[in-house]
């Protein structure tokens, strides 16, 4: 009897039955929210276009958390969803493959992704069921109501970033925009040397002409979206601003300009 309730636990254990991640959201609805969009988002990303996929070796050693993930920016959602198909994919044990949506049935659930308050609250049911997923909403500081401002920094968000990587993954967008050409944030330096994270660089390219902004839309088919995971970095709490700014800028591909 004590060996099939021990079964028991451990089976509602994998599914995350009464668990809840750092922000209160359970960890069973979060699966059930992540597995579904990515049902309905994987044709986009694989059949309707081509997802090349390069550097996932590098992830398959990384620990459970204190990971934080930044790439280039191409759209609000999509870019996000991409890569958490393909974190999904690599749990399963696939190295640079999104082929076998099996990994959909058990999604990996201590991923979380920085974005706008505003526009997770702002279009539509979608972003707002994706927000479920692991959004960390934070204020941003010089965009509002799609005009530029000049506000007070959200101090909250570093604290609310700093749980998500106590308790797994992080994806944060330096640029804070999806524009191109877009200069990288300095708080992106502050981020890291105030939680002195395990830090991959990732280069994405293709999204920007397969969707429309928000990546929901498809705006072009056959097009090849482009994932490629850097070598993972350690900073340390000593580096350089400036230094750590330019790396990353170098790492995922783009213009070294700070704002």
């Amino acid at each position: 009897m004590k060996s099939k309730l021990t079964k028991l636990f451990q089976f509602m254990d994998t599914l995350g039955l009464g668990e809840r991640d750092p922000f209160g959201n359970p960890i069973l609805f979060k699966r059930i929210v992540m597995g579904i969009m990515g049902f309905i988002t994987y044709n986009r990303i694989r059949f309707y276009n081509k997802t090349e996929i390069k550097g996932t070796e590098y992830l398959e050693d990384l620990p459970e958390n204190g990971v934080l993930f930044l790439p280039n920016h191409q759209t609000y959602f999509m870019d996000v969803i991409c890569l958490y198909h393909i974190f999904f994919s690599v749990k399963w044990g696939f190295r640079n493959s999104i082929n076998y949506p099996i990994y959909l049935l058990a999604p990996r659930s201590n991923l979380f992704y920085v974005a706008a308050t505003e526009t997770m609250k702002n279009d539509g049911i979608l972003p707002k069921l994706f927000a479920q997923a692991g959004a960390i909403l934070v204020n941003r500081s010089w965009r509002a109501g799609g005009q530029d401002v000049q506000r007070g920094v959200d101090v909250g968000a570093i604290k609310k970033i700093k749980q998500g990587l106590q308790f797994g993954w992080v994806i944060s967008f330096p640029q804070g925009t999806t524009k191109a050409f877009a200069p990288i944030r300095k708080g992106t330096s502050h981020l890291i040397t105030s939680e002195n994270p395990i830090v991959v660089p990732v280069r994405i390219n293709g999204f920007r002409r397969a969707f429309d902004k928000k990546g929901l839309l498809l705006k072009k088919r056959n097009t090849t979206l482009q994932v490629e995971f850097r070598e993972p970095i350690r900073f340390g709490k000593d580096a350089n601003s400036e230094d750590i700014l330019r790396k990353i800028a170098e790492e995922i591909g783009i213009e070294y300009k700070i704002a």
